[in-house]
């Protein structure tokens, strides 16, 4: 009878260790990119803004297409940002709609910092200098899509 327990206890313990070792050689099913932005924005009250960019994922380069809108925004910038994408399954994840309820001042050359989330749950952390005069308490729309 004791055999029995043992040989069950034992079972059970290489099981174990065997889902232990599995999961822990899974790869997770979401991966990070970096990502390049170029954005103009020009607004007084409401601002429009657009601009390109570039996903690189799994080595490859996939061209951006950038359009939003901000409201509270007055002046003329331009912005060169850089940063990470994460949460990507796919390049085509980080299609979608942003937003992000930001707060800033740049006067010829601020730093613009930025993180933005999609409905995918792509999370866009950006950062980067900004060119120009612009000032805003805004509530931001940033919609991306690829080429």
């Amino acid at each position: 009878m004791s055999s029995i327990f043992r040989t069950i206890k034992n079972c059970a313990v290489i099981l174990i260790a065997t889902i232990i070792l599995i999961a822990a050689a899974s790869p997770s099913s979401a991966d990070t990119g970096s990502v390049r932005i170029r954005i103009t924005n020009v607004g007084f009250i409401v601002g429009f803004g657009g601009g390109s960019g570039t996903l690189t994922f799994h080595g490859r380069h996939y061209r951006l297409n950038i359009s939003g809108v901000s409201a509270g925004t007055i002046g003329v910038a331009g912005a060169d940002l850089v940063g990470t994408a994460t949460n990507l399954r796919t390049a085509a994840d980080i299609a979608g709609t942003y937003s992000a309820l930001t707060a800033g001042l740049a006067v010829a050359g601020g730093v613009k910092a930025v993180t933005l989330q999609n409905a995918n749950g792509v999370v866009l952390t950006l950062r980067g200098r900004q060119v120009g005069f612009q000032a805003s308490l805004s509530v931001s729309g940033l919609t991306i899509s690829l080429q």
